[in-house]
């Protein structure tokens, strides 16, 4: 029997292939995304390791200060320095920078562009970034920038640039171009250096420093020279870690930052599979019916059930593990794709060799091994059951009655119970494990869908004879045949469906969070312009007090966060904050917001039990204490949310004032010539975004439409599997039909009609996945809305129509093309040679 067995894989191997390649894509996937993580964690531990090399304690501000803004002072640094056991001691200073190119816009990544502090040891070298030209920055009118940036910039040593740090632009002259590893440059990002004075001063921290790294003489552990500074230092100055245990800290965040990109990858690639799981079912239950009189032979002289479902298992086994170690090996290039990918689209991947684990050479060969057994085992134990004599007498052994009827049953009980626990989920958004009844709910009606499809394909492809009568005789034909075996087309329609449900079910929830979004912020803006930084870098106070001068301006408040007590405050410019904003109030109003006057979103209210008149107290960034009285209870939104109290009070318990965005109000509302003047007078400072409400939506719609078209792209690769197995079904279903496209041939039908009626034959069986992939994914988007709506008041149903109809249409362009082999083929088939086929 395994002699057979494997006479049977190299009998078949063209028919195998769409089998292989739907494993070979699933375990590539999963190959690929244990290869990527692999390979990004120990490139970001190897990065950590090289950055801290010369770091045997680090020294921070105490936790629970509030801002987190640097209170570790230069007495602390010296005091650093002359501890027993202390080689040096360096103290560090960082904040957002911004670098224009020539052309006045901004250089690299603004999410990892920065700006920091050259600090020179006993040398007058800082040995972490050692000069490829000109010499360290010195004065306030003075900088250096790393090779990558400047080169790319085409700048040389002795050129005068504009940069922008922590808001105001400033033209420094480039006196040093430095190579370095910094973790901001190699994610894309600038790294500018100034001297100590200069970085305190533009990056907000005077006299202070953010950290203080120490090196330990030579023989001093690490653990010795921490109990050494905690001795040295005032009690409660600072924190100190050694230097591994910093490495070991930065690894599990990376660690857990790639395990939860992992997961993810691997949910669609396990989508993937469960889609080629359709695929193997469907070619090896036409395999085994194609040799059902062979099976029966084996049977009849000797061969017992157990024999024949082995020998079909044994095949499945050898198919799987084919694809498995192809799939393996193309989950390398997937991986190395991946990092590019990735580091392409983020900058925020480190350079490291490729590495290939074990995990992911077994997890491969076990995962596409399992699935193609598990999937070929019920049509080998269907094999098995059929009697040798009936099996003789028949080609196709068509379900009994009672089977259809026991299968329909079951369906309809699945899909009730899965209506009913979403419709449950629903109902209990409130409820914190909602999402996972809705999750059990949708479980259960996929279920219930795919055990009803052969049902349901009767009736919906019934419903597309009146088209296909236009296509005469190939157009009848091609509907009979989709219907002749309704286990196969549902089969072949469910893996399509089960693509397109999640695609459309993510594109409702997307589209309808956008537009709600979308809503919920600029409805919230009273105000013309928000202004704010590239990469959500802090504003200086400077940006709101020269806007606030302009003669076009008539209102402005900036928006400013604290946080402290598990809230958020929100200082703003009390007299002029309800020129600039509109609030919905659900309790009271936004009256006077001045002195301890103050408004808090719902969420906040909710937390702490509050309500207008509430009084509650408050402890600010510099530890004193107050009591705010609540005036109203408004919804929060994308843009304002927490508690909002006047500047005013907030800013004298604030070390240093940094501001988030600023709303602008002006004389002629949002025009070209408004903005110009809004951005010449801030210095036409690249890092400063001049958004007016378009431009808020847009940027909304964007990152929306960002995260949606990634999740296309992973979830492309179940259609492509999906359109295997329409391609395997329809050749399968040439093969199994050769007598009677030569029967067809003979009595007239050409070439031309066979083509089109395989080709109308895949059309249907799309369109019919289609149609039920865009319903399930239109029903579980309106499901998941009331659990939405629980967090985002102003979330309702938008069904997208132009994205629903692309779907619509790319299922009848899969079908189309999936349909072009087969066509051909069939409409190749000699005709006295199909007729006497067996």
């Amino acid at each position: 029997m395994f002699k057979t067995a494997l006479r049977n894989v190299l009998a078949h191997k063209a028919r195998l292939l769409m089998t292989v390649l739907a494993v070979m894509l699933g375990v590539a996937f999963v190959s690929g995304t244990l290869v990527f993580t692999e390979t990004v964690s120990q490139a970001s531990q190897a990065q950590s390791r090289q950055n801290l090399r010369d770091v045997d304690v680090s020294l921070r501000a105490p936790s629970g200060n509030g801002s987190g803004l640097p209170v570790i002072d230069q007495k602390l640094l010296d005091k650093s320095a002359r501890v027993p056991g202390a080689a040096s001691a360096t103290g560090l200073i960082s904040g957002f920078t911004g670098i224009a190119d020539k052309n006045g816009a901004l250089i690299g990544d603004p999410n990892s562009s920065k700006g920091g502090n050259y600090f020179p040891g006993a040398d007058g070298k800082d040995a972490r970034y050692p000069m490829r030209d000109g010499a360290a920055p010195h004065g306030p009118h003075e900088f250096a920038l790393d090779a990558r940036t400047a080169d790319e910039a085409g700048y040389k040593v002795g050129d005068t640039v504009r940069l922008s740090a922590n808001g105001p632009v400033h033209e420094q002259k480039l006196t040093g171009i430095f190579t370095t590893d910094d973790s901001a440059v190699t994610a894309g990002g600038a790294l500018a250096l100034f001297d100590t004075p200069t970085a305190q001063k533009l990056l907000g921290a005077p006299g202070g420093f953010q950290e203080i790294r120490i090196k330990a003489d030579p023989g001093t552990s690490q653990t010795a020279l921490k109990s050494a500074v905690e001795s040295a230092l005032p009690k409660g100055s600072v924190e100190a870690t050694t230097g591994k245990q910093l490495a070991d800290d930065i690894g599990k965040a990376n660690a857990k930052k790639n395990s939860t990109m992992q997961t993810a990858l691997l949910i669609f690639a396990g989508i993937a599979l469960f889609v080629g799981i359709f695929l193997i079912v469907n070619t090896f239950t036409m395999l085994v019916a194609q040799r059902t009189r062979e099976l029966a032979l084996l049977r009849a002289v000797g061969a017992s059930r157990r024999q024949v479902t082995r020998s079909v298992l044994t095949e499945a086994f050898v198919v799987g593990a084919i694809a498995s170690v192809v799939g393996f090996a193309a989950g390398i290039g997937v991986g190395a794709g991946l990092r590019a990918l990735m580091g392409s689209m983020s900058g925020n991947i480190p350079d490291g060799p490729l590495v290939v684990p074990m995990s992911a050479v077994l997890t491969s060969l076990l995962v596409g091994t399992l699935v193609t057994v598990l999937a070929a085992w019920l049509p080998g134990r269907r094999a098995a059951k059929i009697p040798p004599i009936a099996a003789m007498n028949s080609v196709h052994a068509t379900a009994t009655t009672k089977s259809l009827v026991l299968r329909n049953a079951i369906g309809a009980l699945f899909a009730g119970a899965g209506i009913a626990v979403v419709l449950y989920g629903t109902g209990a958004s409130d409820n914190k494990n909602a999402d996972l009844v809705l999750a059990g709910g949708a479980t259960l009606l996929m279920i219930g869908v795919f055990i009803l499809t052969p049902l349901l394909s009767r009736p919906l492809i019934a419903l597309a004879a009146p088209v296909l009568r236009i296509f005469g005789v190939a157009g009848t034909l091609a509907r009979q045949n989709s219907v002749r075996n309704p286990r196969r087309t549902a089969a072949t329609a469910s893996a399509l469906m089960v693509g397109l449900t999640l695609i459309t079910g993510l594109t409702v929830v997307a589209t309808s969070l956008q537009t709600s979004v979308e809503k919920q912020a600029v409805a919230s803006l009273k105000s013309d312009y928000v202004v704010s930084m590239a990469g959500s870098a802090p504003l200086s106070p400077d940006v709101a007090k020269k806007l606030s001068t302009l003669d076009e301006v008539t209102a402005v408040s900036p928006l400013r966060k604290s946080f402290t007590d598990g809230a958020l405050l929100t200082g703003v410019n009390g007299k002029d904050f309800d020129k600039v904003a509109r609030l919905d109030f659900t309790q009271g109003s936004l009256g006077t917001i001045q002195g301890n006057q103050v408004v808090v979103d719902s969420d906040t209210a909710k937390e702490k039990g509050l309500h207008p008149g509430s009084r509650f107290p408050v402890t600010f960034a510099d530890g004193k204490k107050s009591t705010l009285t609540v005036s109203g209870v408004y919804e929060g939104n994308g843009i304002i949310m927490g508690v909002i109290l006047d500047n005013a009070t907030l800013a004298p318990h604030e070390k240093t004032a940094d501001d988030s965005q600023v709303l602008v109000k002006t004389k002629d509302g949002a025009t070209d010539a408004t903005k110009d003047a809004l951005v010449t007078a801030l210095g036409k400072n690249p890092a400063l975004f001049v958004a007016d409400k378009q431009e808020v939506t847009e940027a909304i719609a964007g990152a929306v439409t960002l995260i949606l078209n990634m999740l296309y792209a992973l979830l492309a690769m179940a259609v492509i599997v999906a359109v295997l197995g329409v391609i395997n079904t329809l050749a399968m279903s040439v093969f199994e039909r050769s007598r009677e496209i030569g029967m067809l041939r003979a009595i007239g039908l050409d070439r031309p009609g066979i083509k089109r009626m395989v080709r109308l034959e895949s059309l249907v069986i799309s369109l019919f996945g289609g149609v039920l992939g865009i319903g399930l994914g239109v029903f579980f988007g309106w499901a998941a809305g009331p659990m939405i709506s629980g967090s985002m008041p102003t979330y309702a149903l938008v069904l997208p129509w132009g994205r629903l109809g692309l779907f619509f249409a790319a299922a009848a362009l899969i079908g189309v093309l999936a349909a072009l082999w087969p066509a051909r083929r069939a409409a190749r088939l000699n005709m006295l040679t199909a007729i006497k086929a067996e």
